[in-house]
């Protein structure tokens, strides 16, 4: 999850293409990058036994997750342009440390609300360190170099996410010193460290061109988002849900009216293209669908039947196994093809996977059957998802570059906490009066008219002109990394 900041001849500080330590930095921003997707999901495992030994709301279950996703998602192209303005490298070093600190604060919080504080504080410092990492390593690499610098961090984020659920069932279920779930949030801090520590051998880059910060537009943001998802966790107080859409509806209205030259979260030009509104829209529903799909199935495997978090953990990993090799296969091969048509592909997979998890529900009382479907669900995870950022950037102008991916980022982050509310709510609310699979059966319901939702939003992402054709040509879909490089040197 990152977001490219273009647009402008990025000032580096120590210029030379034979930087020696560019490996080794490399490696050490995407421990960066894989920290912050480890930790939107390597919670959500352990939600429910946190939840058992801190005791508070059922709600809370959905909080853990969501305190994080929620001020990370508003916060992202904020973080982004201080970036701009104070140098990305000291950001992500204030980001990184800020990250440790709120890692040991949730590590040690005594009660669900301090941890659910701790937990807004580290997505907002998350929100710091996660829009840097392309400036600065951009700043590294020559343009030969550069494609392989970033195609290395597919396969991170891949692996990331395979490793999140299973690395949270193994250190809460392993129960170190009697710590149960606190690693959990300690295991940031070895990572942490390290990425720390080899800040100064980094670069520091900057905009040539100091831009300002919008801090209505995000004061804004952040309001309407929190008021318009807490309504859905907590089941109640639904007078706020119309009232943060209404405040979201008025940062809309505020960054329209921008004037040329003022501080602006985003590109408004970027809605002049057809197509990216509906990308908005599509990635919204489609990671509110497969964040809400994942906690259900937790909640269900730990509440329902009484799984241990470890067994709960390998339940889900046929779903990330599948997920990244599709991914991977989808861009070698499919994409190149197929070009956006594989987004529907995938969205067929989704359907066949979740109405197998329904059936699964229907007729067994282990875990074993759900194997099978959740597998088919990653499969169509990973098909529909390489496609869909490049159709949604594809005819992305090179000054908008930066803002539609940061913009982009952001909406995933608030999909995902959205699914975590309305998902993991009808989940919660169903279980006080059906059996756990029955509650299962209605959420997954959902998420399936989600998917469908997802595949008609994605249909108007790729609208027809004379000129048009179903691959896009502003990106080489045939070697992804490198058309990824195109767009960044537009923009400059």
């Amino acid at each position: 999850m990152t977001q490219v900041q273009a647009g402008e001849q990025p000032t580096v500080a120590g210029a030379g293409d034979a930087y020696k330590w560019r490996w080794l930095v490399l490696g050490v921003l995407l421990v960066a990058e894989a920290m912050n997707l480890l930790d939107a999901t390597i919670v959500q495992v352990a939600a429910p036994v946190i939840h058992a030994e801190l005791g508070g709301r059922a709600s809370d279950i959905q909080w853990f997750s969501a305190a994080y996703t929620l001020p990370f998602a508003a916060l992202l192209i904020t973080g982004g342009r201080l970036g701009d303005i104070a140098g990305r490298k000291r950001v992500f070093r204030i980001g990184v440390a800020g990250f440790l600190v709120t890692s040991v604060c949730c590590a040690l919080a005594p009660d669900p609300g301090v941890l659910i504080a701790a937990r807004a504080l580290q997505g907002a410092a998350a929100a710091l360190v996660i829009p840097q990492t392309i400036g600065l390593i951009r700043a590294m690499f020559d343009a030969d170099e550069l494609p392989k610098a970033l195609g290395s961090i597919g396969p991170v984020m891949g692996l990331a996410g395979i490793c999140g659920p299973l690395l949270g069932g193994l250190l809460t279920h392993a129960d170190l010193f009697g710590s149960s779930w606190r690693p959990v949030f300690a295991v940031n801090l070895p990572l942490g460290l390290v990425v720390l520590l080899a800040t100064p051998l980094m670069r520091e880059d900057r905009s040539a061109r100091r831009p300002q910060l919008d801090l209505t537009g995000s004061a804004l943001l952040v309001a309407g988002s929190a008021l318009a998802i807490d309504p859905l966790i907590q089941g109640e107080n639904w007078i706020c849900l119309p009232i943060g859409l209404v405040v979201l509806a008025v940062c809309f209205l505020q960054q329209r009216s921008r004037r040329h030259g003022r501080a602006i979260l985003v590109e408004t030009s970027l809605f002049e293209n057809r197509g990216f509104a509906p990308a908005l829209l599509t990635s919204t529903l489609f990671f509110a669908m497969t964040t809400g799909v994942t906690l259900v199935v937790v909640l269900q495997l730990q509440l329902g039947l009484h799984f241990d978090v470890l067994r709960t953990s390998l339940t889900l990993l046929p779903w990330s196994a599948a997920s990244g090799v599709a991914s991977w296969f989808a861009g070698a091969v499919l994409v190149p093809r197929y070009g956006s048509k594989t987004m529907f592909a995938g969205i067929v997979a989704i359907l066949a996977g979740l109405l197998g998890t329904v059936a699964a529900y229907n007729n067994s009382r282990t875990d074993w059957p759900l194997y099978v479907p959740l597998g088919v669900c990653g499969l169509g995870v990973g098909l529909f998802a390489t496609p869909f950022f490049t159709t949604a950037l594809h005819r992305v102008r090179p000054h908008e570059t930066g803002s539609a991916a940061g913009l982009l980022n952001a909406v995933q982050q608030f999909g995902g906490t959205v699914g975590i509310a309305l998902l993991g709510t009808i989940f919660l609310h169903t279980l006080r009066s059906r059996t756990p699979a029955s509650a299962a059966e209605i959420a997954l319901a959902v998420a399936i008219a989600l998917t469908l939702a997802t595949a008609a939003s994605a249909a108007f992402m790729n609208p027809r002109t004379p000129n048009s054709s179903s691959t896009p040509p502003a990106v080489d879909q045939t070697r992804p990394a490198k058309g990824f490089v195109r767009l960044l040197r537009r923009g400059r």
